[in-house]
């Protein structure tokens, strides 16, 4: 009876698995599959002028919704937020296919980010709540394979849908996977009976109050220098208005019986520092994802095909290091294995602005394939070591508060790096310009060559800010984060 029964519960633990990778899969496929579809959209819809806040919009509500989902699922438990926000997600869906102009369009989109965002950071607790701390980088490296398989297969995916169906479909196809998942989910996934908390009490000021300063800060960030001036009325209106809200979010969990974002998420040294390396992640995953194919396109001359490839192979190397991260920090410990593959990381970054112009697509596709090994030896082990600081009631939310700190440091290195890029492109150029217009332009065939200099000390500037963030993250880690994480003997 005793071996049927762990046959059982591992059968059991293998199908919630499968569930918790076909939920990321929806997550993780979104943006990619439905960035390959704009044209077909906007043609079909019209709105090009805001098309943008399709992604923008979507990014918006997941980060600012993490902290909530993960404050709930400490309370609650997993399965109904994991099952609530699924239903919310495969809602958008269905509402995005529907919809009749882009206005419709983007607010379904949010209504997606909604749901998104508890499928991002559940997904990730539940993967520490499954297994023990030893067997914690298996699941990881499952969910980060599916990540990599989606940034592969998702631009793919989006244009044969969008070019021998329909654009619709593009989320249409989210039904079934997230039927799936929500069955898998639903009928596996048991959870342990935990001591109830007498009342469960749920901030809901507090989760407004952080949904509001999220969004509009963010909001700020995202528009600022691209819908209006930075210095203009509605940059600073909305600054304004986020920092006002920031000192309520402040006031209000601090009287908070069960806050939303509780004071020891930065009281306690790991977690605030593990907070602000993975921010730095953020920030300098934005250097190859946002500004790496149009350098491949514009200044290697490479097709949009294969200039995907040139920044979808670290994907390759991302999720092997990840799973071989545990030999590392089983002999070294957290904090020295992530030190280690961040240091390599700044070496890496600081190397792409060396290379020479124009250059061979093989050296940049060289660089990201190391980078991708070296940011796999950085990430998994912070998350495992994280989540293994804490219970099972505070893991939810330590999750969700390293998610989001990552989620928003991409938002402002997307704000930081463009208007970088673009201040280096009016100096190389004598004038003003952005990034986008210039590579039209050579799209065209009517700009100079110089044009092509320009763009190649744009991105090069970008990636040696991009190191600057490796290097303060490697800082954080060494001043704040201890030798040895805290970790605790529950599992």
């Amino acid at each position: 009876m005793g071996a049927a029964a762990r046959e059982a519960g591992t059968d059991r633990r293998g199908a919630v698995v499968a569930a918790l990778m076909l939920a990321m899969a929806l997550a993780a496929l979104d943006s990619t599959v439905v960035s390959t579809a704009v044209p077909q959209i906007v043609g079909d819809l019209g709105g090009f002028s805001v098309f943008s806040w399709l992604f923008s919009g979507y990014l918006l509500a997941v980060t600012v919704t993490l902290p909530v989902y993960g404050k709930l699922s400490d309370t609650f438990g997993r399965k109904p937020v994991l099952v609530a926000g699924a239903a919310v997600f495969l809602l958008g869906s269905l509402l995005c296919a529907a919809a009749w102009n882009m206005a419709a369009l983007i607010a379904f989109r949010i209504v997606q980010g909604l749901g998104g965002g508890a499928l991002q950071g559940t997904v990730q607790t539940l993967a520490a709540d499954l297994y023990p701390l030893k067997d914690r980088p298996k699941i990881q490296s499952k969910l980060s394979t599916v990540w990599a398989v989606s940034a592969v297969a998702g631009p793919g995916l989006g244009g044969v849908l969008a070019a021998y169906a329909d654009w619709r479909w593009i989320f249409l196809i989210n039904l079934p996977i997230g039927a799936a998942a929500l069955w898998l989910i639903v009928r596996h996934l048991h959870e342990p009976k935990r001591a109830p908390r007498t009342p469960p009490r749920v901030d809901w000021a507090g989760a407004l109050a952080v949904f509001a300063c999220g969004g509009v800060l963010l909001t700020a960030l995202v528009q600022g220098g691209v819908a209006w001036a930075w210095w203009s009325a509605p940059s600073c209106a909305l600054f304004a208005t986020g920092l006002a809200l920031a000192g309520l979010v402040v006031w209000t969990e601090r009287r908070a019986a069960e806050p939303i974002i509780p004071g020891w998420v930065w009281r306690r040294r790991t977690i605030a520092a593990v907070n602000l390396a993975l921010g730095a992640l953020g920030l300098l995953m934005v250097a190859p994802t946002v500004f790496l194919p149009t350098y491949a396109q514009s200044v290697l001359g490479l097709a949009p095909v294969a200039a995907g490839f040139v920044l979808s192979v670290w994907t390759l190397t991302w999720p092997v290091s990840a799973a071989l991260s545990q030999h590392v920090y089983r002999r070294i410990g957290f904090r020295d294995t992530a030190l280690l593959g961040i240091g390599a990381a700044t070496l890496i970054l600081i190397a792409f602005p060396f290379l020479p112009y124009p250059g061979s697509a093989w050296q940049p596709t060289l660089l990201m394939l190391l980078l991708g090994a070296a940011l796999g030896l950085f990430q998994l082990p912070l998350i495992v070591g994280v989540q293994s600081t804490v219970g099972w009631a505070e893991r939810g939310t330590t999750t969700a508060s390293v998610l989001f700190c990552r989620q928003t440091g991409q938002t402002i290195g997307a704000s930081v790096f463009g208007a970088v890029a673009n201040g280096v492109l009016a100096t190389r150029l004598g004038g003003a310009g952005d990034l986008d217009s210039v590579t039209r332009a050579l799209d065209d065939g009517t700009a100079p060559e110089a044009t092509r200099h320009a763009i190649a000390d744009a991105v090069h500037a970008v990636y040696f800010g991009a190191a600057c963030a490796a290097a303060l993250a490697f800082v954080v880690l060494l001043v704040l984060a201890p030798r040895r994480f805290p970790v605790l003997t529950e599992r």
